[in-house]
């Protein structure tokens, strides 16, 4: 393999889930896709770089702030979701059932990786608030730190007469019940609601 194939393996590989020899499929198939391929794609690495920034609104994403979704009068102004990332913000749009506004932290809290409410957008979330908001969705990830993000920002929230709810967990749908793991299936069990 050339220098400048081990370079490019070498970049490669430090995108999350590509290993080696994904890594060395990925310059081999830009290899095969034509002399104009690879100078789009670089072109486009190099646009998206220059140009995507956070919202200075929400976090999403975006080539301007505030965000598609800051700006679009039709979403829901008193309903917030907050979420960890941007590909979470992304997830409960794919699902169509959310029409309201995001609030992206950056994270989630995590004391042994120094990870605390200063590292996160927490002050930009207090900062929007009460205003139009009535409900903040906390839609952080059922994991141990998404949890204790979610018991802070509560504890925050709270205090600002707004109403905190959390998004429901539980069994997948499609799921079948004896494959489904204790802690998921208990979370569903506290979680039901009336039909």
């Amino acid at each position: 393999m050339s220098e400048s194939m081990k370079r490019l393996v070498g970049l490669l590989r430090q995108l999350p889930g590509v290993g080696e020899k994904t890594a060395q499929r990925l310059v081999m198939a830009l290899l095969n896709a034509g002399p104009d391929f690879g100078p789009a794609l670089a072109d486009a690495v190099r646009e998206v770089a220059e140009r995507v920034r956070p919202c200075g609104v929400c976090g999403n994403l975006t080539e301007e702030s505030p965000c598609e979704l800051c700006a679009d009068p039709r979403r829901e102004r008193g309903l917030l979701c907050v979420v960890e990332r941007v590909p979470d913000l992304l997830a409960i749009e794919a699902s169509h059932e959310y029409r309201g506004l995001y609030h992206v932290l950056g994270g989630s809290l995590s004391p042994l990786d120094g990870v605390g409410p200063d590292e996160l957008r927490v002050e930009g979330l207090l900062a929007r608030l009460p205003g139009e908001v009535r409900e903040v969705i906390l839609a952080t990830s059922a994991s141990v730190e998404g949890e204790a993000t979610a018991l802070y920002l509560k504890r925050r929230l709270s205090a600002l007469g707004l109403k905190v709810t959390r998004i429901a967990s539980g069994i997948p749908v499609g799921g079948e019940l004896e494959y489904v793991d204790r802690g998921t299936l208990g979370r569903a069990l506290a979680g039901r609601r009336e039909l």
